[in-house]
């Protein structure tokens, strides 16, 4: 049976249609519709309810050695208040997962990790800690909040102490208080715009919810549900997993090299990755020129030859137009390249573009 977040009720009273998504009843979407809340993001603002995702903890003497043991990038630089993404890999260099770091202190970690994904990622790290580390889910202990756009600086700064909010990307304040609630309010988000995502506890997410829709009512505000945080993502160009990314993907294939930091002394699937040397396959993008919305899972062609399979597609309401990620035999085709997608037995043409789609202006 699946849970309810913390915010079931305010979906609910603002009429989202709700269904199941990995394990929790959740918005697709609200009665504004899926294009009208993507296309408020890129250019007012939307609240997103992720407490669906999964956060773990690590904390003690051997917490930060225990993180580069596990993950391709390196924590060794990382400060206190500042966050970093990194893949978690199997022996042979396939991903367990993607997720993101966050350092409280010295010797205290919080570890956000997909929602489909967390009973795997806890078991697959537990049995990878090292002595002095100690691993505690506190999933269930928090709630998590998504506001994203550019309006989402100033409805936040109307809620709380402007100075003390993170100024730079992947940077956070541990403790501060927003409308009332002790958050962790980190300047990160999964939908090419810039935002903030806000933890707190699950007996205060419900009020939070309501305060950051009324601060945001005069901004553009409008909350969001599961179709336009997918529709976002993809605009935008970042992967998911369970199509990106999976167990026989590794992170050099799926675009992922800048947190693979292949000068570590050591990590897990590390020796895999140096075994296959330069990767075979890669991650590219595809503008759809012919007829059609070309999906994930679909055959690729070029000049008549099976090139790889496309991992996900959509219309992108921003941009006005289909788009595709595929993942292929490395060096194949280049940007400008014409391809084909065999589309339920149609092809369907498309252009080899460069990622990302979307990048917001700074």
């Amino acid at each position: 049976m699946e849970k309810k977040t913390p915010l079931y009720d305010e979906h609910v009273a603002c009429k989202g249609k709700i269904v199941p998504f990995a394990g929790y009843l959740l918005p697709v979407e609200y009665p504004t519709g899926l294009m009208a809340e993507h296309e408020a993001v890129r250019t007012k603002a939307g609240l997103f309810d992720v407490s669906h995702m999964g956060e773990v903890v690590l904390a003690g003497p051997t917490a930060l050695a225990t993180l580069n043991h596990l993950l391709t990038n390196e924590y060794s630089t990382l400060a206190p208040g500042r966050c970093r993404y990194a893949a978690l890999c199997y022996d042979d260099g396939g991903m367990v997962d993607d997720l993101i770091v966050y350092r409280i202190d010295d010797e205290v970690f919080l570890v956000v990790v997909n929602a489909a994904n967390k009973d795997k990622d806890v078991a697959w790290m537990a049995d990878h800690l090292l002595e002095g580390t100690v691993m505690r889910d506190v999933s269930d202990e928090m709630a998590q909040l998504a506001l994203q756009g550019p309006r989402a600086l100033a409805i936040l700064e109307g809620l709380t102490d402007p100075a003390a909010l993170p100024e730079k990307y992947y940077t956070f304040t541990h403790e501060m208080d927003v409308a009332g609630a002790v958050c962790l309010v980190s300047r990160t988000g999964y939908t090419g715009e810039d935002g903030f995502e806000l933890y707190c506890t699950p007996d205060q997410a419900a009020k939070l919810w309501r305060e950051l829709l009324k601060a945001g009512a005069d901004e553009g505000l409008v909350p969001c549900g599961l179709g336009a945080r997918d529709t976002l993502r993809l605009e935008a160009s970042m992967p998911l997993y369970g199509h990106e990314m999976d167990a026989t993907i590794d992170p050099l294939e799926a675009g992922l090299g800048f947190a693979v930091k292949m000068d570590k002394d050591e990590f897990i699937g590390k020796q895999a990755l140096v075994a296959k040397g330069t990767p075979a396959r890669q991650r590219i993008g595809l503008r759809v020129t012919g007829r059609g919305i070309i999906r994930d899972g679909h055959d690729l062609f070029a000049d008549g030859k099976l090139i790889g399979h496309t991992t996900s597609g959509t219309f992108c309401p921003h941009l006005k137009q289909a788009c595709a990620m595929a993942l292929v035999d490395a060096g194949c085709v280049a940007v400008g390249d014409a391809v084909e997608a065999d589309v339920r037995g149609r092809r369907v043409q498309a252009e080899v573009v460069a990622l990302p789609f979307y990048r917001r202006a700074r």
